[in-house]
Order: C-alpha cells, then sequence, then structure tokens
C-alpha cells in the first residue's frame, strides 16, 4: 500500500487538469451535437445517446473526484465498479486509489467507441491500464457478464453510478446479487430530477440500504448496502 497519491503522479495530474480544461467547453460541445442529430433520432435509446454525445465530457467535479478516492483508500474495495465512464475522469479517481491501497481493480463501462478509444490512451499514458478493465457496450449486459466470469464468489464492494440517470435502478438492480456487504453505492448528480426514483429506491428501508446526501458539486448520495 502507498503512502503517497497517485492523483500527484505528473502523468496522472496533467492528464486530469487537460480533461477538466476540455471539459469547460462541454456547453458548446452539446450545442454542436444537439444541431446535427440525425431526424428520427431517439434519445431513448442508450446508444444512439453515447454515440451523439460523444464529444461531451460530463465530467464529475474534482472534488468529487477526491471523495472517490478518499472513500476508495478508507474502505479498501477489491472489486470497483463504475457505471458510465465517458473521457475516463472519473475512472483515473477510482484507479489511482486502488493502485494506492495495493489491491484491487476498476470495471468500468462506456457505449461510446470514440470516449473508449480516448480513455484507454489516457489509461495507458498514465500507467493505470493494469488495473482498469474497460467493458465496452451496455452496462445491463456487460457487466453481469464480466462478473459472472469470475466465478461464484466475485463480489462487488464499490459502485460509481454516473451514466444515463434513467438506468441507476436498472443497473444497481443488476448488481445487487453481488453486492458484498457494507458495499457503497455512489451516485452523481443527486441535484437532478431524473435521478429523484433512484433516490427513491436506495432511500426506502425495504430496499436493503442506508446513505447520506454529500453536498459536492451535483450533489452524490453514498448508499451503503446493508
Amino acid at each position: 500500500m502507498s503512502s503517497s497519491s497517485t492523483l500527484r503522479d505528473p502523468r496522472v495530474a496533467q492528464a486530469l487538469d487537460r480533461m477538466f480544461t476540455r471539459a469547460e467547453q462541454d456547453d458548446a460541445a452539446f450545442q454542436r451535437a444537439a444541431d446535427r442529430r440525425p431526424e428520427g433520432f431517439d434519445d431513448t435509446d442508450s446508444q444512439q445517446r453515447a454515440d451523439a454525445w460523444s464529444e461531451i465530457y460530463m465530467p464529475i467535479s474534482a472534488d468529487a473526484g477526491r471523495l472517490l478516492y478518499t472513500l476508495i483508500r478508507a474502505v479498501r474495495p477489491k472489486t470497483v465498479v463504475e457505471f458510465g465512464m465517458s473521457y475516463g475522469i472519473s475512472t483515473l479517481h477510482l484507479a489511482a486509489a486502488v493502485r494506492d491501497n495495493g489491491a484491487g481493480r476498476v470495471l468500468t463501462t462506456e457505449m461510446s467507441a470514440a470516449k473508449i478509444e480516448a480513455a484507454r490512451r489516457t489509461f495507458e499514458e498514465t500507467g493505470l491500464r493494469d488495473v482498469i478493465t474497460v467493458l465496452e457496450g451496455d452496462a445491463l449486459h456487460r457487466l453481469p457478464e464480466e462478473l459472472d466470469a469470475d466465478g461464484a464468489g466475485s463480489q462487488v464492494d464499490f459502485v460509481l453510478l454516473d451514466g444515463w440517470k434513467d438506468l441507476y435502478i436498472p443497473v444497481l438492480r443488476a448488481l445487487e446479487p453481488r453486492l458484498a456487504p457494507g458495499a457503497l453505492v455512489i451516485a452523481d448528480d443527486t441535484t437532478f430530477e431524473s435521478v429523484k426514483p433512484y433516490l427513491d429506491y436506495v432511500r426506502d428501508p425495504a430496499n436493503g440500504y442506508e446513505g447520506v446526501t454529500f453536498p459536492v458539486e451535483d450533489g452524490m448520495e453514498i448508499s451503503c448496502r446493508l
């Protein structure tokens, strides 16, 4: 286990600075994407959305990234699952913490081929690719497939939900049979109206979670699997 933070490695710090700077242009990128959407575009189709918004970073904030890093260093999960990699800003924070713990892995999901290609280059450049597995395609299918391939004993200890908000509940439900007791589930953007059904779900005692909202950027819900 490292006594220093990989987030301070110049390769990682420079990559994060570069991506956060590019993410400042998200509003303009969103407008360009909206202007060129083809006729018949279906915003409920996850792959179409991913392809249409492939220029947009949609990142967590720097404070949220440090929160994720800190939580992983504290709880020392063996398997970290991320729903919604985008260009990999959040993934770098997760992977840096796993690296510094000295054990563990990050399984992350993304549907945009362009984002996956760019993120893999970044993971290679930062020296973190060996602790990251990128699953391309529908997280609802790819995550169970990957975890099942690891055997019946495979458990998930830490989850970050930061993909399409309408899929937060389906992805969590798909992971629930594999959640270890005490697993942490972090959901980003809790101030969004589209996240309300998810919040209702994890705040219902019948569903087996206890949690709290953390006031960072657009809000994060931190839930513990009881």
